[in-house]
């Protein structure tokens, strides 16, 4: 989609009640002149909260600029601490890049979650290292259930890191740990050790136990809706708007894909198998 495709959808979605915008990717600052496009958005009347996913390489030096135009929360992917595992888990060498936008982000007040897939074989040794950065530093490190999107034409049979043997983990080296009281619509179960300055998290995107309280809708590069991150796409909002459909058209298509969305997720994916289709990687579908 163009950048004024985004923003009308974008706009529509404000008008119909929409209050939070979070941008994802892939990763949003590989692409060219995203900071006009964040400034535009952010001025939109009725939204209330501007956020960002990113994967911290490129995003240090913008970080005054997210601040400036009011971005007050950043997800910062980061699933190792290790040098080693993070070149063989990314296949780059710029941890320390990712590193120096924790620090700019922290910095200039910005809240940071560090959001940490839990994979088998490949960072399970980071799991203690990472809830050890809330000791001193106010950020939320949250840990999530790896998902069946590989790219693959196949699935999981069973998965070995699910929630329950990540907070186990958590806590026989914090047996003190303590339960939050989780915020409205929260897909976190959220933690803190006492005397740390942040909190720990966890989201069961596998298990997926938080979908009777999901809100979320995700709009795909190539603008497509999903209703939920294990369905196929319900609508194609970029033809729509390319074929000339009013605004008014177009929310009232939004509406009625909204009233027939999934139970949960795990109905979403039996219809996508029942299809003969599968998954995309995360880094097409948005993380």
């Amino acid at each position: 989609m163009s950048y004024e495709e985004m923003l009308r959808i974008s706009s529509m979605m404000v008008r119909m009640g929409v209050e939070k915008i979070r941008i994802t990717g892939g990763e949003p600052f590989v692409r060219k002149d995203i900071m006009p496009f964040l400034h535009s958005l952010s001025k939109l009347e009725g939204l209330t909260q501007l956020t960002l996913t990113t994967n911290g390489v490129l995003t240090a030096p913008l970080v005054p600029d997210l601040k400036k135009i009011g971005v007050r929360s950043v997800n910062l992917s980061l699933d190792t601490l290790n040098r080693e595992r993070f070149i063989n888990i990314t296949h780059r060498d710029e941890l320390s890049k990712v590193l120096h936008t924790l620090e700019e982000l922290l910095k200039y007040g910005i809240e940071v979650k560090v959001n940490a897939v839990v994979m088998e074989g490949k960072n399970i040794e980071d799991i203690i290292p990472l809830v050890r950065l809330t000791k001193d530093t106010p950020v939320s490190v949250r840990f999530i259930e790896e998902m069946p999107f590989n790219g693959r034409n196949d699935i999981y049979t069973a998965l070995h890191w699910d929630m329950p043997r990540i907070l186990n983990t958590i806590q026989e080296h914090y047996p003190a740990i303590q339960k939050l009281q989780d915020p409205l619509y929260s897909t976190s179960y959220n933690y803190q050790i006492p005397g740390h300055k942040g909190t720990v998290g966890i989201i069961a995107a596998y298990t997926r136990s938080f979908c009777g309280t999901c809100n979320r809708l995700r709009i795909t590069p190539q603008g497509i809706l999903k209703t939920c991150l294990y369905d196929n796409g319900v609508l194609n909002i970029k033809d729509l708007l390319r074929n000339g459909v009013t605004d008014s058209d177009v929310e009232k298509q939004l509406l009625n894909s909204l009233n027939t969305r999934a139970k949960d997720g795990w109905e979403a994916e039996q219809k996508r198998f029942d299809t003969g289709l599968y998954h995309e990687s995360m880094a097409i579908i948005g993380g």
